[in-house]
Protein backbone atom coordinates (compact mmCIF):
# COMPACT_ATOMS: atom_id res chain seq x y z
CA UNK A 1 0.00 0.00 0.00
CA UNK A 2 1.88 3.14 1.44
CA UNK A 3 5.37 1.60 0.04
CA UNK A 4 3.45 1.48 -3.66
CA UNK A 5 3.06 5.35 -3.15
CA UNK A 6 6.32 5.74 -2.58
CA UNK A 7 7.79 3.96 -5.57
CA UNK A 8 8.33 6.85 -7.70
CA UNK A 9 8.38 5.37 -11.27
CA UNK A 10 5.51 3.15 -10.88
CA UNK A 11 3.58 6.44 -9.12
CA UNK A 12 4.50 8.34 -12.46
CA UNK A 13 4.27 6.08 -15.15
CA UNK A 14 0.67 6.69 -15.73
CA UNK A 15 1.94 10.35 -16.70
CA UNK A 16 3.71 8.55 -19.54
CA UNK A 17 0.57 6.81 -20.40
CA UNK A 18 -1.72 9.78 -20.81
CA UNK A 19 0.91 12.07 -23.11
CA UNK A 20 1.13 9.05 -25.66
CA UNK A 21 -2.59 9.28 -25.69
CA UNK A 22 -3.67 5.67 -23.77
CA UNK A 23 -5.62 7.38 -20.82
CA UNK A 24 -8.09 5.30 -22.09
CA UNK A 25 -6.47 2.30 -20.29
CA UNK A 26 -7.41 3.58 -16.72
CA UNK A 27 -11.06 3.36 -17.97
CA UNK A 28 -12.05 7.18 -16.69
CA UNK A 29 -10.37 5.95 -13.14
CA UNK A 30 -7.35 8.09 -13.21
CA UNK A 31 -6.75 11.84 -14.73
CA UNK A 32 -3.82 13.35 -15.66
CA UNK A 33 -3.71 16.85 -13.63
CA UNK A 34 -1.65 19.64 -14.89
CA UNK A 35 -1.20 22.30 -12.31
CA UNK A 36 1.43 25.24 -11.96
CA UNK A 37 4.12 24.90 -8.88
CA UNK A 38 3.30 27.23 -6.49
CA UNK A 39 6.94 28.19 -6.10
CA UNK A 40 8.95 27.58 -9.35
CA UNK A 41 6.00 28.84 -11.50
CA UNK A 42 6.16 25.40 -13.67
CA UNK A 43 4.22 23.36 -14.71
CA UNK A 44 3.83 20.29 -13.09
CA UNK A 45 1.54 16.67 -13.76
CA UNK A 46 -0.11 14.18 -11.78
CA UNK A 47 -2.00 11.11 -12.27
CA UNK A 48 -4.65 10.73 -10.00
CA UNK A 49 -7.75 8.72 -9.15
CA UNK A 50 -11.30 9.88 -9.61
CA UNK A 51 -13.15 9.25 -6.43
CA UNK A 52 -16.36 10.57 -7.96
CA UNK A 53 -18.06 12.55 -10.68
CA UNK A 54 -20.61 14.76 -9.57
CA UNK A 55 -21.50 15.90 -13.14
CA UNK A 56 -20.12 15.98 -16.50
CA UNK A 57 -17.09 17.63 -16.50
CA UNK A 58 -16.52 17.17 -12.72
CA UNK A 59 -14.34 15.07 -10.90
CA UNK A 60 -13.45 15.00 -7.26
CA UNK A 61 -9.71 13.29 -6.26
CA UNK A 62 -8.44 12.73 -2.82
CA UNK A 63 -5.14 13.59 -1.76
CA UNK A 64 -3.42 10.69 -0.34
CA UNK A 65 -0.89 12.86 1.61
CA UNK A 66 -3.00 14.86 2.52
CA UNK A 67 -2.53 18.72 2.80
CA UNK A 68 1.32 18.25 2.65
CA UNK A 69 1.29 16.88 -1.35
CA UNK A 70 3.06 18.65 -3.87
CA UNK A 71 -0.02 18.96 -6.23
CA UNK A 72 -2.43 19.80 -3.45
CA UNK A 73 -0.31 22.75 -2.14
CA UNK A 74 -0.02 24.07 -6.01
CA UNK A 75 -3.72 23.88 -6.55
CA UNK A 76 -4.36 25.31 -4.03
CA UNK A 77 -2.05 28.30 -4.54
CA UNK A 78 -2.83 28.39 -8.29
CA UNK A 79 -6.37 26.70 -9.00
CA UNK A 80 -6.22 27.31 -12.32
CA UNK A 81 -5.61 23.83 -13.92
CA UNK A 82 -5.69 21.36 -16.95
CA UNK A 83 -7.01 18.34 -16.99
CA UNK A 84 -6.94 14.66 -18.98
CA UNK A 85 -8.81 11.74 -18.77
CA UNK A 86 -10.08 8.70 -20.77
CA UNK A 87 -9.57 9.75 -24.30
CA UNK A 88 -10.40 13.45 -24.29
CA UNK A 89 -7.97 16.39 -24.90
CA UNK A 90 -6.58 18.20 -21.84
CA UNK A 91 -9.28 20.87 -20.70
CA UNK A 92 -9.24 23.98 -18.74
CA UNK A 93 -10.49 23.25 -14.80
CA UNK A 94 -10.56 25.33 -11.72
CA UNK A 95 -9.74 23.34 -8.86
CA UNK A 96 -11.30 23.70 -5.56
CA UNK A 97 -10.95 21.83 -2.65
CA UNK A 98 -13.93 20.40 -0.52
CA UNK A 99 -15.21 21.85 2.80
CA UNK A 100 -15.25 18.57 5.23
CA UNK A 101 -18.83 17.93 5.29
CA UNK A 102 -18.65 18.04 1.47
CA UNK A 103 -15.91 15.63 1.89
CA UNK A 104 -17.70 13.08 4.36
CA UNK A 105 -20.47 13.03 1.70
CA UNK A 106 -18.46 11.82 -0.89
CA UNK A 107 -16.31 9.31 1.14
CA UNK A 108 -19.39 7.87 2.24
CA UNK A 109 -20.35 7.71 -1.33
CA UNK A 110 -18.07 5.87 -2.34
CA UNK A 111 -17.69 3.68 0.72
CA UNK A 112 -21.39 2.27 -0.14
CA UNK A 113 -20.44 2.20 -4.11
CA UNK A 114 -16.91 0.40 -3.62
CA UNK A 115 -16.77 -1.10 0.10
CA UNK A 116 -14.61 -3.76 -0.83
CA UNK A 117 -12.27 -1.59 -2.37
CA UNK A 118 -12.60 1.15 0.60
CA UNK A 119 -11.49 -1.54 2.71
CA UNK A 120 -8.51 -1.80 1.37
CA UNK A 121 -7.76 1.73 0.48
CA UNK A 122 -9.09 2.96 4.07
CA UNK A 123 -5.53 1.91 5.81
CA UNK A 124 -3.43 3.45 3.55
CA UNK A 125 -4.71 6.58 3.71
CA UNK A 126 -4.35 6.70 7.66
CA UNK A 127 -1.33 5.16 6.85
CA UNK A 128 -0.39 7.73 4.82
CA UNK A 129 -1.81 10.40 6.98
CA UNK A 130 -1.33 9.13 9.98
CA UNK A 131 -5.16 10.30 11.06
CA UNK A 132 -8.30 8.52 10.96
CA UNK A 133 -10.35 8.85 7.16
CA UNK A 134 -13.84 9.01 8.23
CA UNK A 135 -15.65 10.28 11.21
CA UNK A 136 -14.70 13.39 13.24
CA UNK A 137 -11.75 15.12 12.54
CA UNK A 138 -11.04 13.15 9.47
CA UNK A 139 -8.04 14.40 7.33
CA UNK A 140 -8.83 12.97 4.13
CA UNK A 141 -8.54 16.13 2.09
CA UNK A 142 -10.48 16.14 -1.37
CA UNK A 143 -10.49 17.88 -4.42
CA UNK A 144 -12.95 19.53 -7.28
CA UNK A 145 -12.43 19.90 -10.64
CA UNK A 146 -14.77 21.67 -13.02
CA UNK A 147 -13.38 21.74 -16.24
CA UNK A 148 -14.26 25.09 -18.13
CA UNK A 149 -17.08 24.68 -20.84
CA UNK A 150 -15.58 25.64 -24.13
CA UNK A 151 -16.16 29.53 -25.04
CA UNK A 152 -17.07 30.74 -21.25
CA UNK A 153 -14.71 33.42 -19.85
CA UNK A 154 -11.52 31.45 -18.90
CA UNK A 155 -9.07 32.81 -15.65
CA UNK A 156 -5.72 34.33 -16.51
CA UNK A 157 -3.74 32.30 -17.55
CA UNK A 158 -5.64 29.64 -18.48
CA UNK A 159 -4.82 28.49 -22.53
CA UNK A 160 -6.94 25.60 -23.95
CA UNK A 161 -5.94 25.10 -27.11
CA UNK A 162 -1.85 24.94 -26.77
CA UNK A 163 -1.17 24.19 -23.45
CA UNK A 164 0.17 26.79 -20.81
Amino acid sequence: GVRILSTRWLVRAPIALFRIGAGFLFGGRLLLLEHTGRTSGLTRYVALEVVSRPSRGSFVVASGFGTRAQWYRNVVAHPEVRVRWSIAPAAAAIARPLNPAESAAVIAAYVRAHPRTWEKLKPVFEATLGAPVEGPGAALPLVRFDVIARGAARPRGIDTVGGR
